[in-house]
C-alpha cells in the first residue's frame, strides 16, 4: 500500500509539471487591430477599442501621467417635492450629467468618419466611470421602466459624457423658528467616494450648470433662488472608507435652492379662524355678570375649539427644543381666551357681594383698588374712622337724580350715595351707614353752616357703588381693553414675523 501511494504522488507531480510547461509555451492573445475602424460596426469597434489588452476600466484615465482627472457636472431638475416639516427631507427628480476626458478612448485616428459612440448600460460596464455619492441621501435610485435611464457617449477625442436620470430623497435640516413664515435652504451634496481631491476634482459646468424645468411647480413652497458651489470636504470616516486605504480631502459639489413657505393656507386655516375664536370669547363681556351658565359655556367652548385647531397644525411639525412662531401665536391667543374666563370669575365674584364699595373717585385706579382690598383690612379701617369725632357727612351729587320720598318703601328710599369728610391725616377712610331722616337733617345743617364761611371745607369726597355697578363697569371697560390689547399683540407679532 505504501508503494502504491508513493507512485501516485510521483505521477501527479509529473502531470502538473507537464501542464505548467504547456501553458507557458502558449502565446497570449494578440490585441485586435483598430485599423480601418470605419469598416466595423459600433459594437465591433467598441469591443476592439475597449479590449482588456489596451484598456483597464479599473484604472484612472490618467494613471500613466499621474495628472488630476477633472469631472465636470451639470443637472437638469424635473421635480422638487418638499415633504412635511416633520420628515425633514425633500424629493428630487433630476438628470445628472458628468463629463470627463479619457485619452485611452480617443479614436479619431482609427475611425475618422465615426462622429460619436453612443451606448447605455452595456457601454457603462466597459469604460471607467467616476464613483460619486450624495452625502445627505436618504434613498435614491435610477429611474426607468424596462431598463435604467443611463446614456453614455464617447467623442472622437476621448471625451466621455455620462447621463443618468435619478430620483432621490435627501435630508434637509430645517430651521422652524419662524414657522409657518420660514425660509428653508435645502441642498444636494455630491462627493467623490473613491478618489481624493489630489486625484479627482469635481467641477460645475461654467454655462448652465443647473437648469430647472419650465413645468416645475411647487405647492406649499415657492422657489426663491438657487445656486451652486464647489468645495473640498475632509474625509471623516478614514478607517471605514476603502477599508482604511486612503484618507484626506475629497472634492464635493453642492446645489442649493432657497424655498419660501406659502402662508396662504395657514392664514385661511389657522390664523384667521383663531382670530375669530378669540373675538368670540369677548361676547361674554356683553352678558350679565351673574349669567354663569352661558358665560362659562362660551368661554370653555372657545378654549377647546382653539386647542383643537392648534393641535391639528402641531401634528405636522417635529418636536424641537426651541419655540416656534406658531407657538408664540398659540400662547398669545390662549392667553386672551383664558383672560376672558378669569375676567368672568372676577366680575361674578364682585357681583355676589352684598356690601357697597367705598370709592374716593370713580375711575379704574380706585375701583380696582377697592375691590381688591382684603375684607379684614376694610373692617379695621372702618372701626378706626368711626371712632374719630372729626367725621362729617354730606349728600352725594349723584343721589339728586333720584326721586326723593319719605316713604321707606318709595323709590328714593336709601338711594343716596353717602359722602363723608375726613381729616387730611387719615389715608383710607370708610363709610358709615345713615338713616334717611338723619342724612337729610345733617346734610342740610352742614350746608347752612358752609354758607356763612368764606373758605370751603377741607375734606376728601368718597362715593359708594354697589357691587353690581362695579361688575358692569368692569365688563364695559373689558369690551374696549381686550380688543385693543389683541390689536397691539398682532402689531408686535406680525412685525416680528416679517421685519425681524
Amino acid at each position: 500500500m505504501n508503494r502504491t501511494h508513493y507512485r501516485l504522488k510521483i505521477m501527479r507531480r509529473s502531470h502538473v509539471g507537464i501542464l505548467s510547461s504547456t501553458l507557458k509555451k502558449e502565446p497570449l492573445p494578440e490585441c485586435p487591430s483598430l485599423e480601418k475602424g470605419d469598416t466595423y460596426t459600433q459594437s465591433e469597434f467598441l469591443s476592439r477599442l475597449a479590449h482588456e489588452c489596451r484598456y483597464d476600466r479599473l484604472l484612472l484615465p490618467t494613471y500613466q501621467t499621474g495628472e488630476v482627472v477633472f469631472v465636470h457636472a451639470s443637472a437638469y431638475v424635473y421635480f422638487i417635492q418638499p415633504a412635511e416639516a416633520h420628515d425633514l427631507n425633500f424629493k428630487l427628480h433630476f438628470l445628472l450629467q458628468l463629463r470627463w476626458t479619457d485619452r485611452r478612448l480617443a479614436y479619431s485616428l482609427y475611425s475618422p468618419e465615426r462622429t460619436k459612440i453612443i451606448g447605455e448600460s452595456d457601454l457603462r460596464s466597459r469604460v471607467w466611470i467616476p464613483h460619486l455619492y450624495m452625502s445627505n441621501e436618504q434613498s435614491s435610485s435610477l429611474m426607468g421602466t424596462d431598463t435604467k435611464d443611463v446614456l453614455i457617449s464617447i467623442a472622437p477625442d476621448g471625451e466621455v459624457l455620462f447621463s443618468r436620470r435619478m430620483q432621490a430623497v435627501l435630508y434637509c435640516w430645517m430651521n422652524l423658528q419662524k414657522f409657518p413664515f420660514d425660509v428653508q435652504k435645502c441642498s444636494m451634496n455630491l462627493e467623490s467616494w473613491k478618489y481624493n481631491a489630489s486625484i479627482l476634482r469635481l467641477m460645475w459646468e461654467k454655462d448652465n450648470s443647473v437648469r430647472l424645468s419650465s413645468e416645475l411647480h411647487l405647492t406649499e413652497y415657492s422657489l426663491l433662488d438657487y445656486w451652486t458651489n464647489e468645495s473640498v470636504v475632509r474625509g471623516d470616516i478614514v478607517n471605514m472608507r476603502l477599508g482604511g486605504g486612503r484618507s484626506g480631502n475629497y472634492s464635493a459639489l453642492k446645489f442649493t435652492f432657497k424655498l419660501g413657505r406659502e402662508v396662504g393656507y395657514y392664514l385661511m386655516d389657522y390664523f384667521i379662524p383663531s382670530m375669530m375664536i378669540v373675538a368670540m370669547s369677548w361676547v361674554t363681556f356683553w352678558l350679565q355678570a351673574d349669567a354663569s351658565a352661558p358665560r362659562i359655556t362660551l368661554g370653555t367652548s372657545t378654549m377647546l375649539s382653539f386647542i383643537t385647531l392648534a393641535s391639528s397644525q402641531a401634528k405636522t411639525l417635529p418636536k424641537v427644543s426651541y419655540i416656534k412662531a406658531s407657538e408664540i401665536w398659540f400662547l398669545g391667543c390662549i392667553g386672551f381666551i383664558f383672560s376672558a374666563l378669569v375676567e368672568f370669575a372676577f366680575v361674578n365674584t364682585i357681583w355676589r357681594r352684598k356690601k357697597v364699595v367705598n370709592l374716593k373717585k370713580v375711575n379704574s385706579k380706585y375701583i380696582l383698588k377697592s375691590t381688591l382690598t382684603p375684607r379684614l383690612a376694610r373692617k379695621e379701617l372702618q372701626k378706626e374712622l368711626q371712632c374719630s369725632p372729626q367725621l362729617s357727612k354730606s349728600r352725594s351729587c349723584s343721589s339728586l337724580n333720584q326721586e326723593t320720598s319719605s316713604d321707606p318703601a318709595g323709590p328714593g328710599y336709601n338711594n343716596y350715595l353717602t359722602v363723608h369728610s375726613f381729616p387730611s391725616a387719615l389715608n383710607l377712610p370708610t363709610i358709615t351707614t345713615q338713616s334717611y331722616d338723619e342724612l337729610v337733617q345733617r346734610s342740610g345743617g352742614r350746608h347752612n353752616s358752609s354758607e356763612g364761611s368764606d373758605e370751603p371745607p377741607k375734606h376728601h369726597t368718597w362715593t359708594q357703588m354697589t357691587p353690581q355697578e362695579i361688575a358692569t363697569w368692569i365688563d364695559k371697560r373689558s369690551r374696549v381693553l381686550f380688543p385693543l390689547l389683541f390689536i397691539f399683540f398682532n402689531i408686535i407679532y406680525w412685525t416680528f414675523v416679517y421685519c425681524l
